[in-house]
């Protein structure tokens, strides 16, 4: 089987760090979020991926190549306009064959795709759905089924009136090869708002699939700094280097002298060549990426800093996303919410 996963977006909704990189290629971890989904997939025996691009596609050449380095076949279907879901799947058609998993390239799950799989063919499913079950469903819209997974009804955000279950498009379909017919070519169209709705209208075979794993979209700043924290505390499908004492250490980084980290319930990770000087201290799950340098007594709790920043002496980080060679003053407060675009500069003593 193949996969195709979705990351033309442009990420609005989570800049300013998608100005200069995609969403999908966003460290989460220090790594490229993409990759997680790609290590799923080939772990699950799925080695063939089309990736449909449109924002920045040189990047994703540049970053994943032809997938050798990650032991997968990539090929790319690039949109010169935005085609909106239904489009790019339709644009990228001529990469597939069979049964196709179409995935959201922004989520982080552990999709059992072999489950997935089976029901849909037990289902005799033309298009299939997965879903997952979240605690408020009016911030994304509900999939009501039948006691056999039959989908019944679609409601996009609706009220608590409305709500009869909890569970919401996950961002995972199977399609079988008659679905890309339904898909008009070369204009904009959306899977979730007419090919969906128009084929449960036709009494087309729709169902859906609870999945019962993680599941965190990374579409904004609170999100994409959730996902780390899920992550660092073992909840996020995530491989974490290995671990010490409250540390997990990449190659060539370096601790100063009396530094304090919170290893009973919290966990530091630190990015190749990263240096931490002395007496600083971490609580909490704090993520500092590669090349930072956090200077003496400073102070960061359940934060993210992104490659090449520089925070100052005695600095105060707490729930904040530092983006990629920001420079942060020596004393300065970042506090809940906080985030800096790359390259931003933070003077000594300012609040923010």
């Amino acid at each position: 089987m193949m996969a195709l996963i979705l990351i033309g977006g442009e990420g609005t909704r989570l800049r300013p760090f998608t100005c200069d990189y995609p969403k999908p290629l966003l460290p989460v971890v220090n790594r490229p979020f993409l990759e997680y989904q790609l290590e799923n997939l080939k772990r699950q025996g799925v080695r063939d991926v089309a990736l449909c691009t449109a924002y920045k596609p040189s990047l994703f050449h540049r970053m994943l190549g032809n997938g050798k380095r990650l032991g997968m076949r990539l090929s790319y279907a690039h949109e010169t306009r935005p085609l909106g879901t239904g489009g790019a799947v339709k644009n990228a058609h001529k990469l597939l064959k069979g049964t196709v998993l179409i995935l959201n390239g922004d989520v982080l799950h552990n999709l059992d795709v072999r489950a997935f799989l089976a029901f849909h063919r037990k289902s005799r499913a033309e298009l299939s759905i997965s879903l997952t079950r979240v605690k408020d469903p009016t911030l994304y819209g509900s999939v009501v089924t039948d006691a056999s997974g039959r989908i019944q009804r679609f409601l996009e955000k609706p009220s608590w009136d409305e709500i009869t279950t909890n569970t919401i498009n996950a961002g995972a379909y199977l399609f079988e090869p008659s679905v890309f017919e339904r898909i008009p070519p070369g204009i904009p169209y959306s899977l979730e708002r007419a090919l969906f709705p128009h084929m449960l209208e036709e009494g087309a075979r729709l169902f859906a699939f609870v999945s019962r794993g993680y599941w965190m979209d990374i579409g904004t700043v609170e999100k994409y700094l959730q996902v780390h924290l899920d992550a660092l505390a073992g909840e996020a499908p995530v491989r974490l280097p290995a671990r010490r004492r409250g540390i997990c250490a990449e190659r060539g980084a370096k601790l100063g002298r009396h530094v304090e980290i919170d290893a009973v319930k919290g966990l530091l990770v630190l990015g190749q060549r990263a240096r931490v000087a002395d007496y600083a201290r971490f609580s909490g799950r704090v993520c500092v990426g590669p090349d930072c340098v956090i200077g003496r007594g400073a102070s960061l709790e359940d934060c993210v800093v992104l490659s090449g920043a520089r925070i100052g002496d005695g600095a105060s980080l707490r729930r904040c996303v530092v983006g990629p060679d920001c420079r942060v003053g020596a004393h300065a407060l970042l506090s809940e919410g906080a985030a800096l675009a790359g390259g931003s500069k933070v003077g000594a003593y300012c609040q923010l």
